[in-house]
């Protein structure tokens, strides 16, 4: 086990470093890099300022000299400068980190509560009115896009019925409202968002836990544990279920790793201040160093939750051996 958790440490590592630079040689492709954006606002800049500045800012060197600039700067600590923003990086991405931890992770503990209980349902039941209307319900989750489902709680719960906010984090230019004032204010604005991301992940989840639930009830050791005269709750959870989890544990590391990565099309129709809009307005202005950090935030997660979930497969199956 020790062996295969330091191995896979060291592919991970290796492979955060070659999609890293991967990101940052596509993002130099971008038309616009900063002393271009210098030079279209001022035109009284002459040519040697601009070399003088391309030299500065190592602008005028080859591609894996900057990168490794760059991540030299960021194993150190500095993960540079907003131009956008005109703050610190590591001050920007905070707020948004945590703005995005909150909405994935409700969205997520939601969709797990309601969709695994309701997969499960419907592979015991196959070809029921139960199951039929549990795979109708979840295909048209699956199916509806996104920033559709957005826009169509905003028209509905913003605009036709105006009970919940439209858009944003929390209430603006209110001043200290007190801890649970606050809470409520800010669980305002998460509600539609959350429903946003939860309804296409129960639909997701629960088609996921309907086929390997389905698949675990017809193997042979379901029918000798019912004919060992075990209870039916026994058969279903501790047997058919504990089998089922090795796809189960797939796609809930996948859709862990969003926890910081943010939902770009989500965040940024409800306009909610998370690491996906960040990354979104950051590619659209050109703010290298913002887009760089949340790109390879979102990348190093979802490899970390790949590991995760290799490992987890070990304690969910005991047959599996790491060698």
């Amino acid at each position: 086990m020790t062996t295969f958790i330091a191995r896979r440490i060291l592919q991970t590592l290796a492979v955060i470093v070659v999609l890293s630079f991967v990101v940052f040689y596509m993002m130099s492709l971008m038309p616009g890099d900063p002393v271009d954006m210098m030079v279209a606002s001022n035109p009284k800049i002459t040519s040697e300022d601009v070399a003088r500045l391309k030299a500065l800012y190592g602008l005028d060197q080859p591609i894996y000299k900057r990168y490794g600039s760059w991540m030299g700067s960021l194993l150190t600590g500095d993960l540079g400068y907003s131009r956008t923003y005109r703050v610190p990086v590591q001050e920007l991405l905070g707020p948004r980190l945590w703005n995005t931890f909150i909405l994935s992770f409700l969205s997520l503990v939601i969709s797990i509560i309601i969709a695994v209980p309701l997969g499960v349902l419907s592979a015991l039941k196959p070809g029921s009115k139960i199951d039929t209307t549990v795979s109708l319900l979840s295909f048209a989750g699956i199916s509806i896009p996104s920033f559709w489902l957005a826009i169509v709680l905003i028209i509905i719960f913003a605009v036709k019925f105006p009970f919940l906010p439209a858009g944003g984090t929390q209430t603006i230019d209110v001043g200290d409202m007190g801890f649970w004032a606050d809470t409520w204010d800010r669980m305002k604005y998460l509600v539609l968002p959350v429903a946003s991301l939860s309804i296409q992940q129960i639909g997701r989840f629960s088609r996921f836990t309907r086929s390997a639930m389905a698949e675990a009830m017809r193997h042979d050791f379901i029918r000798t544990a019912r004919a060992k005269g075990l209870s039916t709750q026994t058969v279903i959870w501790q047997h058919g279920f504990r089998n089922a989890l090795i796809p189960l544990i797939t796609i809930l590391a996948v859709s862990i790793s969003s926890l910081f990565s943010g939902a770009l099309l989500t965040e940024t129709v409800f306009a909610y201040q998370g690491v996906g809009k960040l990354v979104y307005d950051s590619i659209i202005g050109n703010d290298y160093n913002v887009a760089m950090i949340a790109l390879v935030i979102s990348v190093t997660s979802v490899l970390i939750m790949n590991l995760v979930a290799d490992i987890s497969y070990g304690f969910a199956d005991p047959r599996i051996a790491y060698k």
